[in-house]
């Protein structure tokens, strides 16, 4: 009846992330792709943190893709980054300044790494040097931040996207369709969502607001939760926000290291949500969505238990049997087949915005405003829950 995949309904083959490419290969692969044309899009790196890796990794199997710079403050870093990496000294410049990579012409888009609270100022200047932007989330510190990346993006016709890699699942795309678009979970009523990791003790009281920006794991954590919320709502704006009072933790520099908050979102029927972030806890990415008609929920929603395979369970109709001795159905599991060097989320994120660079670059369109609306709308919230810590949890209105 809900004409829904059945348990194992796709067959999942294995992708070995122990695959690693020899320094020649990966020289032969940057060596074809400078040649492919004006159709490659050329990706320099703004920052060189260890994170970055995974990045240079999907772009090394993209089809259209190819990393031609990086740059760190450090020389030493960056060179670091590039021999941990194979990235040849003879198809990709290092520098040891952004400003360095910015002046390059041959760039077409950056990858912002950086610490957020340098985020917004060197987005901005990219933007200014007509570099199309994939910003590391949060992407900035507050929404009159994101507001001055946009407004610069806009100005030099440029993309712009964060990079929340779940939203570019096939798996976050088969929910939309199975779920929502078919009517199966009904109208949203209540969501739950966390992303917590255990940071060591002695490293908390180091996680200044220098370095983690002002809204400490609201941002750098929360940004999922809320954003997942905000995504099963269509993006519909909470009417307010209220962080939990016995759930606000602090480092003694007065980083925010915990907080819980609730959202609540005004429609012909009431929503509400619970979000939660946390680096005291151990890693959680749960999300559980509740319908007037059914519901879903996963437990590895921002990055899935494998990378070659993802599934989600759902309900729609579900009722307490006779006596209430167990339900009246199992739920159902869909899997999603991600195996394939371009079938990563990380790998469908690239293949989009490159897809965008690509058509502004040939002339063909404008850059899609969807990307950093949902990045503004996600920093309101984000900015929302920061200021009800601000004032004692108290309601804050949007």
């Amino acid at each position: 009846a809900h004409n829904l995949p059945r348990r194992n309904a796709f067959k999942s083959h294995h992708f070995s992330l122990e695959h690693q490419f020899s320094s020649e290969t990966l020289h032969f692969c940057n060596i074809k792709r400078k040649t492919m044309g004006d159709n490659t899009v050329r990706i320099g790196l703004l920052g060189c943190i260890r994170f970055a890796s995974k990045f240079v990794r999907t772009v090394t199997q993209s089809s259209n893709a190819v990393i031609i710079a990086i740059s760190d403050p450090s020389i030493e870093t960056a060179n670091t980054f590039a021999a941990a990496n194979n990235l040849s000294p003879e198809t990709v410049a290092v520098y040891g300044s952004y400003e360095e990579l910015l002046d390059d012409p041959r760039v077409d888009a950056v990858y912002l790494t950086m610490p957020v609270t340098q985020r917004a100022k060197w987005a901005v200047t990219a933007a200014e040097k007509k570099k199309h932007l994939l910003v590391e989330k949060p992407p900035a510190q507050n929404a009159a931040e994101i507001d001055k990346i946009v407004e610069a993006c806009a100005s030099n016709g440029v993309q712009f996207m964060d990079g929340t890699i779940w939203l570019h699942h096939k798996r976050t795309v088969m929910i939309r369709e199975t779920m929502f678009d078919s009517g199966l979970l009904g109208d949203v009523r209540h969501m739950y969502s966390t992303m917590t990791t255990l940071v060591p003790e002695q490293v908390l009281e180091r996680l200044t607001k220098e370095a983690m920006g002002l809204a400490g794991a609201i941002g750098e954590l929360g940004w999922y939760p809320i954003g997942a919320a905000l995504w099963a709502m269509s993006y519909q704006m909470p009417v307010s926000v209220k962080a939990l009072p016995s759930s606000v933790a602090t480092n003694s520099v007065g980083t925010i290291l915990s907080c819980s908050a609730s959202l609540q979102f005004g429609s012909t029927e009431t929503a509400t949500a619970i979000v939660h972030c946390s680096f005291l806890s151990q890693l959680s990415t749960d999300l559980a969505i509740s319908g007037s008609k059914g519901s879903t929920q996963m437990n590895d929603y921002v990055i899935p238990y494998k990378e070659d395979t993802a599934w989600f369970e759902y309900t729609s109709g579900a009722k307490f049997a006779d006596l209430h001795i167990g339900w009246n159905m199992m739920p159902e599991r869909v899997t999603v087949d991600c195996s394939g060097n371009e079938e990563s989320q990380e790998a469908t994120m690239l293949r989009e915005f490159v897809r965008l660079v690509q058509g502004i670059k040939r002339g063909d369109s404008e850059a899609d405003p969807r990307w950093p609306e949902i990045s503004r709308k996600t920093q309101l919230v984000v900015d929302a829950v920061k200021k009800s810590v601000d004032i004692g949890c108290e309601v804050v209105y949007l």
